[in-house]
């Protein structure tokens, strides 16, 4: 059954307070996807949580997902890392989702990368670039904002015109020219999953202006810029989209190619996180 609004406001806030009494609160979070945990490997002698033990947080069952939430200064800046992240598809409400985000907002964090691994639908991308995601479509079939609502989440009805912060994708694509390498940009879609998408989903997806595909990111993204965070969004091209090459698509092959540019990847995060200034 779902949570009424006073069971979702107490839950939110008893993950918060168990946080907040073991972790210095954060200047920025990085949620990571599949095959992405190298990032938390960088993260010099970090205070570790595990989700088991966070009220509320389920434990990951996804490969690739280790289920622990990490915190670390990176860059000069206090960060949480939440390696791991709960899936629609493992068959979790909505509510369960965004949680980490409308936690996030309660510790008063400011910042949140939000990072994927996804199915190339530009016919420019290759498996192993980086995508910096400037718009989403939400094709997942629900919206985590619906239900019950309240002003501690931000606006009832947020304007999603800027759902991405322009800033921090600008300041991302010189932190790659910087290392050697171009950022690419383009449209995220997020679908339910967990299949792969048909060859005629992908073309329609293209039709639509979608660049890649995933399973994630968008209803973290909404909840999150519903709640005033900064989002930005970094999708891994880890494999072309289906009917673009004849390769069958396997979740071990998204996990091999994303672990395969992770040192990139890595070095990306670190650069912008170090150089991210805070909004005057």
């Amino acid at each position: 059954m779902p949570l009424n609004l006073e069971e979702q406001l107490a839950h939110q806030a008893e993950t918060a307070r168990y946080i907040a009494d073991r972790l210095p609160l954060p200047q920025a979070a990085v949620v990571l996807g599949s095959g992405l945990g190298a990032f938390a490997a960088s993260v010099p002698e970090p205070q570790i949580l595990d989700y088991q033990d966070i009220p509320y947080f389920p434990q990951p069952t996804v490969p690739g997902h280790s289920g622990r939430l990490l915190a670390g200064s990176v860059g000069g800046k206090f960060i949480y890392v939440f390696s791991g992240r709960f899936h629609y598809y493992e068959g979790h409400d909505p509510w369960t989702v965004i949680l980490p985000m409308r936690v996030l907002k309660a510790l008063g964090c400011p910042v949140v990368i939000l990072t994927n691994a996804a199915g190339g639908i530009n016919r420019d991308f290759h498996p192993g670039d980086l995508m910096l995601i400037t718009d989403h479509i939400n094709f997942t079939g629900f919206n985590p904002l619906r239900g019950p609502h309240s002003d501690a989440w931000g606006q009832r009805f947020p304007d999603m015109s800027k759902a991405y912060d322009r800033q921090l994708g600008l300041l991302a694509g010189q932190v790659a020219l910087d290392q050697g390498f171009q950022l690419r940009q383009g449209v995220y879609c997020g679908l339910a999953g967990p299949n792969f998408e048909t060859p005629a989903e992908i073309r329609m997806l293209r039709g639509w202006g979608a660049d890649a595909v995933g399973m994630s990111t968008v209803p973290e993204a909404l909840a999150a810029h519903q709640a005033g965070l900064r989002v930005l969004g970094i999708s891994c091209i880890s494999n072309m989209a289906a009917g673009v090459t004849e390769q069958e698509l396997t979740h071990a092959e998204v996990f091999a190619a994303a672990q395969r540019v992770e040192a990139r990847f890595s070095a990306l995060l670190s650069g912008l996180i170090a150089k991210m200034q805070e909004r005057p």
